[in-house]
């Protein structure tokens, strides 16, 4: 009975790996499409490339207290730099006005 536990538990473990999630990559999306992506959920990782990727967002509400926004363009399927969204960048907070 035991061994037959054993078996049926490392048979399961074997078939249960680990699979890592593909980001959606804006290579394979018309501009459009990619726009919507970002709109409906506010900030989403994207390839852009091969090996390239970044995080895209909507708006400011979806960056850190401390960071702004930039004009994020990507490659998309249809069009060399479509304007995505925004990327969230590092404002320098200067409090003692130096």
């Amino acid at each position: 009975m035991m061994r037959r536990l054993a078996l049926v538990l490392a048979l399961l473990g074997c078939g249960a790996g680990v699979h890592a999630q593909q980001r959606p990559s804006t290579l394979n999306m018309t501009c459009g499409q990619a726009q919507r992506v970002i709109l409906s959920r506010g900030a989403a990782v994207l390839s852009t490339g091969t090996y390239t990727y970044d995080r895209f967002v909507r708006d400011r509400g979806f960056c850190e207290f401390n960071e702004g926004v930039e004009l994020a363009l990507v490659p998309t399927r249809d069009t060399p730099q479509c304007p995505i969204g925004y990327r969230c960048v590092s404002e320098d907070l200067d409090f003692f006005d130096d």
